[in-house]
Parts: structure tokens; C-alpha cells; sequence
């Protein structure tokens, strides 16, 4: 058996905290007619006890989800956290910028070009370099990182936007765990990744999206650095309480996988047994794991909508549930939509008025399972 070490400080202690047992891979969308049953692999969490790096044991699948839509709330997100970036004074006029962005999409260039910074060339040295959910789909989180410093200049800032573990701890989202995801950031694990590369945090910033993502502030430890603030103490003062180093802390996943499963099936069949139709919205990578674990397939729910048109024709990975457009909405008239992206609610609401003119109504999958 492969002895396990942290892709971040390459450590071999540590803990395994949660086993989904064998998934198909979450970013790979099957054509509808494609004969199931999709392959599987191991889908599990290991905490580092150097540190303290969450991060996916081992991942066999080759990345090839389609192009997404970007949601509305993550558009959002990124101009309100450049204009508080601008407002602390960390963007430089006339400086340069390069960003590290998801493979999902989504860039904050034109933001930082608004702000009249230019974008540096590929490899060069940047004022600002940018890494929104990006450095999670790194296998070696060392080196990912290392590139990252190294390209910053002297005085320059890293910006590292992630989806905080300590929310996942405390929301239960379990199913943040997938393929292709490496890494599962707290303020206190980055810290130390940091500053095995001469870099520390100074500030940070929180949002609410995905129920709770930090950008985190870095530049060189240099003797007039400033060290981190109330904003970063606090941050690592409630991971503290929150446990996310604790790996008994961690396995509470483990319980919520189950749990929330079987709420979800169990509500879908009451409202099967009620005469209720459902349609799902959101083709989302972190519902192929729920969907699975639950054991949901088009039986009890028909079908997934989507606004990215990549993903119509295809079905939910390891599951037979299609993935439509959504003027399927309107045709379908049902009685509820369960939204799998808790982000989405307020957009697809307001985009779509006709599920609730038509007396249906939008279910939130979290308030569901939570």
C-alpha cells in the first residue's frame, strides 16, 4: 500500500477523516446514451498532523468537466472583494497582476484593469498575483505554492481566495470532498504553508459564498512586513475553536454523509408518494457525490436543469438523471425545483418567476439535509 504525505509539507502523519467509498469521478458528464455504470474510485480526506492540511488521498480521474455558467452570487463576490482589496490600499496604481483563476471560470483581471493595474506576462513577476479557488486543483501543493511566491515581487501581495474548512466543518457540506479538488484550506494550514515559502498572511477578508470563503492576504515576511492582523488573528482564533486540526472534529463528516443522504432520498420520496413532481437545478461537480450517496437516480428525480448549455444532453455522473435546459421550467410546470447550489436561490428565482407563477416552489437541497 502507497504511504500517504501531505502535498503540502510532504509529512506522512496523519489521519484519514472521511471515506465516501468508491464515486464516479464528479467533473466527468457521461453523454445520456453512454452505457452506465459509470467507473468508481475512491473518494476520502486525510488530515496532515504536521500542517494540518485537509487534502484528498488520491485521485486516478482525469479532469474534463464542461464549461459552467457563472453564478451571479460568485460575479458578485469578486467585485465586492476587489473594491475591498483597493479600499485596504494593497492594489498599487501602475502596478502589474497575474492570476492563477478555477478551471470553472470566472477572472478578476478585468476588475484589476479597472483599477488600473496591467496584467503581467506569462512567467513574469507580478504586484499582485490572484488565486481564486485555483491552487485546490494542485496534486503538489508545495509546488503549486512555491510558483506562486516566487513570482511576487518584493512588495508584492498574494491573494488566496478559498472555501474555509472551518464552514465546511460547521455546515456539515461533506460533499465539498471531490475529485480534482486537492486541497481544503483553513487560515491556520495556509499560514504555515506560507511561511515555509517566506510569506505571511497580513489580512483577510470574509464573504458568505459557498457559506463561508476567506481571502487571505500574503506578502514576504520581511522585517518591515507587517504581521497578521486582528482580522487573521481572529480567523485562526476561531479555527482553533471550531477544531479544524482536531481529527475528531472531522470525522463529524463522516455522520453528516450519512445522515444528510438519507434526509435527502426521504424527503424525494415523500413527494413522489404526495403525487409531486421535482426537477433539480444546478449540475453542479459537489452534487454528484449527494446524488450517489443517496442512491438518487431518475426515478425520483427526472431531471437536473442547467444554464450551461455544455452540459445539456449529458447525465449526472453515476447516475442516469439528465441534464436539460432550462425552458424544460416552464414546459415541465413542477411542483418544486430543489436548488443544489444553496448560491443559486436568489438568482434562479429572479431569473425564472414562472416556477412560482405556475404554484411551484424553490427547495433548497442544504435546508433539506441540514
Amino acid at each position: 500500500m502507497t504511504e500517504t504525505r501531505c502535498r503540502a509539507c510532504r509529512s506522512p502523519r496523519g489521519v484519514l477523516v472521511l471515506d465516501l467509498g468508491s464515486q464516479p469521478a464528479c467533473d466527468y458528464f457521461p453523454a445520456v446514451a453512454e452505457p452506465r455504470p459509470d467507473p468508481v474510485y475512491p473518494l476520502q480526506m486525510w488530515l496532515c498532523a504536521g500542517c494540518g492540511l485537509a487534502q484528498l488521498v488520491a485521485d486516478p480521474t482525469v479532469p474534463g468537466e464542461p464549461r459552467a455558467t457563472e453564478p451571479a452570487a460568485l460575479v458578485a463576490q469578486a467585485a465586492d472583494a476587489v473594491s475591498q482589496v483597493h479600499a485596504a490600499g494593497l492594489l498599487p496604481a501602475g502596478g502589474t497582476v497575474a492570476e492563477y483563476g478555477s478551471p470553472h471560470g470566472g477572472s478578476w483581471l478585468g476588475l484589476m484593469a479597472g483599477r488600473g493595474l496591467a496584467t503581467a506576462d506569462d512567467g513574469d513577476q507580478a504586484d499582485v498575483i490572484i488565486d481564486c479557488f485555483g491552487m485546490m486543483h494542485a496534486a503538489d501543493q508545495d509546488a503549486a505554492l512555491r510558483e506562486r511566491a516566487a513570482r511576487l515581487t518584493s512588495r508584492g501581495v498574494l491573494l488566496l481566495q478559498f472555501h474555509s474548512l472551518a464552514t465546511i466543518i460547521r455546515a456539515g457540506q461533506w460533499n465539498a470532498l471531490r475529485h480534482g479538488h486537492y486541497a481544503y484550506y483553513s487560515t491556520t494550514a495556509l499560514s504555515a504553508m506560507l511561511a515555509s515559502h517566506g510569506l505571511r498572511p497580513t489580512t483577510a477578508w470574509q464573504f458568505d459564498l459557498y457559506g463561508g470563503t476567506v481571502l487571505l492576504a500574503a506578502a514576504r515576511a520581511t522585517a518591515d512586513c507587517a504581521g497578521p492582523d486582528a482580522t487573521v488573528r481572529a480567523l485562526l482564533d476561531s479555527e482553533a475553536r471550531t477544531g479544524v486540526r482536531d481529527p475528531a472534529v472531522l470525522t463529524g463528516l463522516q455522520r453528516d454523509a450519512r445522515r444528510r443522504a438519507v434526509s435527502l432520498r426521504t424527503w424525494l420520496a415523500a413527494e413522489q408518494a404526495a403525487g409531486r413532481t421535482v426537477l433539480g437545478y444546478g449540475a453542479a461537480s459537489r452534487a454528484v457525490a449527494l446524488l450517489c450517496r443517496a442512491g438518487i437516480d431518475a426515478g425520483l428525480l427526472p431531471a437536473i436543469v442547467d444554464a450551461a448549455p455544455a452540459k445539456h444532453g449529458l447525465r449526472m455522473p453515476g447516475t442516469d438523471i439528465p441534464v436539460l435546459g432550462t425552458d424544460v421550467l416552464h414546459a415541465a410546470r413542477p411542483d418544486a425545483v430543489l436548488v443544489l447550489v444553496a448560491d443559486l436561490i436568489r438568482e434562479v428565482r429572479t431569473a425564472f418567476p414562472e416556477v412560482e407563477a405556475d404554484g411551484g416552489r424553490w427547495v433548497v437541497a442544504d435546508a433539506i439535509c441540514s
